[in-house]
């Protein structure tokens, strides 16, 4: 575990030097992280990259997953910020050229938001809003848009097992089960924990409360799951990222990485890290963009800034997404927009 900020107070000197062996020579604070923003930048960006149907502009974009087998999904929200009566189709599949695979998921979702692909390449989406009797579901699609099965009930906001307020994400476990985040616009709304369920769907565990104690959530906006079967909760009104095992213990936080909307663990741990909110009274210093580093020790090695770092008119990159060529891929919501950061040649 990283060194919480008593500990490190207290501790002897000796245990300090362990520690620091442990984490490279860099020891993470709970309470007192510096800004984490002039590190190498080694991609350069592309915003031309894929396009809805029919000419169609995007609208906010929420999240963006890689298929095992190469293809990218995009999530964004329809018309603008909703789904809501809208008839445009929210889930896009795109090979790695950026054409359009195909469109699904017309007339399903309120107000899609995360998303992942398992090890099968079935996709899940979350949907964190309700209206008209629809949204507060969890659904897992085929890679041809097949519904394989809906966790939560259609427009129904409830703090009971197996039914959701806000669901933001999901994690699926490469034994199947499934973990789910609720809490999405902060403060007391939305049930703000983390639901676990069986492969085939059945409630097993949820965990948490608001507040900002460990194991206490505020706005769990993003969950990813490293090589040890850990789980990396982004607590993005919280400013931190909380590590728990698959039973809820709680293990560490760690807010070297910003303020968490989206986070993507790659098979070897390099962990990527979209922060779009940083900025403002609360996050005196930090910029907004993506931050890359381990899993393992919680270094930060790499950013990629945001196009508009400090400004408040905009948020940069919620979701992010890496292709098998180390390629990421940002989703903008305020901005509407998908970005592509290509490695630049060494």
């Amino acid at each position: 575990m990283m060194l919480q900020a008593s500990r490190a107070r207290n501790a002897l000197p000796v245990a300090i030097v362990v520690a620091l062996g442990v984490f490279g020579g860099i020891a993470y604070s709970e309470n007192e992280v510096r800004p984490i923003n002039d590190l190498p930048n080694p991609y350069r960006t592309v915003r031309d990259w894929g396009h809805p149907p029919n000419g169609a502009p995007w609208a906010a974009v929420t999240a963006v997953e890689v298929s095992p087998d190469g293809s990218i999904y995009v999530i964004h929200r329809c018309k603008d910020n909703s789904c809501a009566g809208r008839p445009e189709p929210p889930i896009l599949k795109f090979d790695a050229s950026g054409k359009l695979l195909k469109a699904w998921g017309e007339g399903m979702f309120v107000f899609p938001h995360g998303a992942i692909v398992d090890a099968q390449g079935n996709l899940w989406v979350t949907d964190a809003q309700i209206k008209d009797g629809k949204g507060y579901q969890v659904f897992k699609f085929d890679p041809n848009g097949k519904v394989l099965m809906t966790l939560g009930k259609a427009g129904v906001a409830s703090a009971e097992p197996g039914l959701f307020d806000e669901p933001t994400d999901v994690a699926v476990a490469p034994n199947g089960d499934i973990f789910i985040t609720e809490g999405h616009t902060g403060g007391t709304k939305g049930n703000d924990r983390i639901s676990k369920f069986s492969k085939d769907g059945k409630f097993l565990k949820s965990w948490g409360k608001h507040g900002s104690a460990p194991g206490e959530f505020d706005s769990p906006h993003t969950i990813a799951l490293d090589s040890q079967g850990r789980l990396f909760v982004g607590d993005r009104s919280n400013n931190r990222i909380q590590i728990f095992d698959q039973e809820g213990k709680y293990l560490d936080t760690w807010r070297q990485f910003g303020r968490p909307s989206g986070i993507f663990i790659a098979k070897d741990d390099t962990m990527y890290v979209a922060d779009s909110e940083s900025w403002g009274k609360d996050e005196p210093g930090w910029k907004k963009g993506i931050r890359i580093g381990s899993a393992k020790t919680g270094k930060v090695n790499l950013f990629i800034e945001d196009m508009e770092s400090t400004t408040e008119d905009h948020s940069g990159a919620e979701g992010v997404g890496v292709d098998a060529q180390g390629n990421v891929y940002g989703a903008v919501v305020r901005r509407q927009m998908l970005e592509k950061h290509i490695k630049k040649p060494n």
